[in-house]
């Protein structure tokens, strides 16, 4: 049984004709053009696939679980830092603080943030200083480190810039003190060779091992005229 349609559309057959159809829909053929340059950006891709730079194409999406903090990807340790600062500043062995670690684990930004703020304490009325403060901090280090070789110590110079650098803190925690007491001669020199003596004794007790053996004040005298240096580039003398 069939039905014509009026409007010429559709046509109804029988079930019993329906297994002798078959045919196909034709996709209509759409081209999208996002803008003036997508054919040329295909291409350009084609030809870049084509020659073996296809990898150009390729872009890495970012995984979530590789994302570091800031900090951590600048390798800076604020704990380890704040240890070090203690171990410096409070060098006696009956404290109990593990004083080694500033040594044989060293750093880069903690000694530049002693030394950077060291500069910034002395920049009063002496600006050119704060170049030179940190020129004597890396040569000077050099110097530490190369008479240390010499004498037979088993010393690397990122370690004596590590300690040389911490070291500064006792001559920062005597700055203040030498506003207030300027004006008395006597005290104020007594507090910075204390001063000196303080910063020497931190890094000497930590460089100068008992590898030396009877070589120690070899190594000694120059670490205190270098805290000397220091000083002096401070005070302006």
């Amino acid at each position: 049984m069939q039905f014509s349609p009026t409007n010429g559309d559709f046509t109804f057959v029988s079930s019993t004709d329906a297994e002798e159809l078959s045919g196909t829909i034709d996709a209509p053929d759409i081209t999208l053009n996002i803008g003036p340059d997508s054919s040329r950006d295909t291409y350009a891709t084609t030809f870049l696939r084509q020659r073996g730079y296809g990898w150009l194409l390729e872009v890495e999406e970012d995984d979530a679980e590789d994302t570091k903090p800031l900090l951590e990807e600048l390798d800076i340790d604020l704990k380890d830092i704040y240890y070090k600062i203690r171990c410096v500043l409070m060098p006696m062995p009956s404290l109990g603080f593990n004083r080694q670690v500033v040594r044989d684990n060293p750093d880069f930004w903690g000694p530049l943030a002693v030394v950077l703020l060291f500069s910034m304490i002395s920049i009063y009325g002496q600006f050119r200083v704060v170049s030179w403060i940190i020129t004597i901090w890396i040569f000077g280090s050099l110097m530490i480190f190369l008479l240390a070789r010499v004498l037979g110590g088993e010393v690397s110079y990122g370690q004596v810039l590590g300690v040389i650098g911490y070291s500064l803190l006792p001559l920062i925690v005597i700055a203040p003190l030498l506003l207030v007491i300027g004006g008395f001669d006597v005290v104020s020199t007594l507090v910075k060779l204390f001063g000196v003596f303080w910063a020497a004794y931190s890094a000497a007790s930590l460089l100068v091992s008992d590898e030396f053996k009877t070589k120690k004040p070899l190594l000694i005298y120059p670490i205190f005229l270098l805290y000397i240096y220091f000083l002096s580039l401070y005070t302006g003398v």
